[in-house]
């Protein structure tokens, strides 16, 4: 049956209203935190890949890859405690989901990042799958131990510039996040199966959907038949039905406005983005992702 009776945002937004549109799932990353003032992970100069010199790493992500971090933990903890949870307040697109859950649409919210500022803005419990882990607890990384540490705990070590080691076995503690080299954690697979089959539109922000097995999930789900995308920009190549060009948070408040609601931080200067430039926010009626832009960014918002 035809949902959109025209492939615009507004029509996007009507659909919402209808009262069809009960099942939203949303699949975020570093680019809807980047106007809070935390850096993305790809953007050329400004994303956090670019930033990371001062480390002397063999290459970018080892910061990130679990066999790097257990013989060389310093550069992770060092970043840990400039990017730390607690220092970075939401953004509007934070709050923009937090408005699908009041209002009663949001099915869940699955996020890549581990920056906990879903949670600040009120997603927490049933509503938010944090793929790629969170600093919330931390562990032993000794198989043979695994004690578990609190938030509090971590942040006392990382911000006295000590190495956390564990008080039972003295191996190494490091944060529930996930590196490379880790398996995402079982419920993230578990909640994908249920909520999937039953989603009415999928919304895909600030992720260029590089990192596997997270980006894989929505190709491997073609009952997603309604796609919206906002980003900085997006290079997966494939059918698009509707464009909206925007910053995060601009295309957040844009749908907002036409769905008559109010977000909370629309005060804030949405063009704080780690990079202006303009990029494409897409419907797609088949579940199938197209944004483009001249750039790699993670910036983006994509609602399927």
């Amino acid at each position: 049956d035809k949902v959109l009776d025209e492939l615009t945002l507004d029509a996007v937004a009507r659909y919402i209203k209808s009262g069809k549109c009960k099942n939203i799932i949303c699949m975020v990353g570093a680019g809807i935190s980047t106007s809070a003032g935390i850096p993305d992970f790809r953007s050329p100069g400004t994303g956090l890949y670019a930033n990371l010199r001062k480390y002397d790493l063999p290459y970018p992500e080892a910061i990130f890859q679990i066999d790097y971090f257990k013989k060389h933990p310093e550069p992770f903890f060092a970043l840990a405690k400039e990017l730390y949870p607690g220092q970075f307040k939401p953004t509007i697109c934070h709050y923009f989901m937090k408005l699908l859950k009041d209002k009663g649409h949001l099915r869940r919210c699955y996020t890549q990042n581990i920056d906990t500022l879903e949670r600040v803005a009120g997603l927490e419990g049933e509503d938010l799958i944090e793929a790629h882990g969170t600093f919330y607890t931390s562990h032993c990384v000794s198989f043979c131990c695994r004690k578990e540490y609190n938030l509090d705990w971590m942040k006392d070590k990382i911000f006295s510039d000590d190495i956390p080691r564990c008080d039972k076995c003295n191996s190494l503690v490091k944060p529930d996040i996930v590196f490379f080299g880790e398996n995402l954690p079982v419920r993230f697979f578990t909640s994908m199966k249920m909520d999937f089959p039953c989603c009415d539109l999928l919304i895909v922000m600030g992720t260029s959907l590089q990192v596997q097995p997270f980006a894989g999930q929505v190709s491997h789900h073609p009952s997603i038949n309604h796609f919206l995308s906002l980003s900085t920009l997006f290079f997966y190549k494939a059918y698009r039905d509707v464009a909206h060009i925007s910053t995060c948070d601009e295309g957040c408040l844009a749908l907002a406005e036409l769905l008559g609601w109010k977000v909370r931080g629309n005060e804030a200067n949405v063009t704080t983005a780690v990079i202006q430039t303009q990029y494409t926010i897409t419907v797609s009626l088949i579940g199938v992702i197209t944004v483009s832009n001249e750039l790699i960014f993670d910036s983006m918002f994509l609602l399927y």
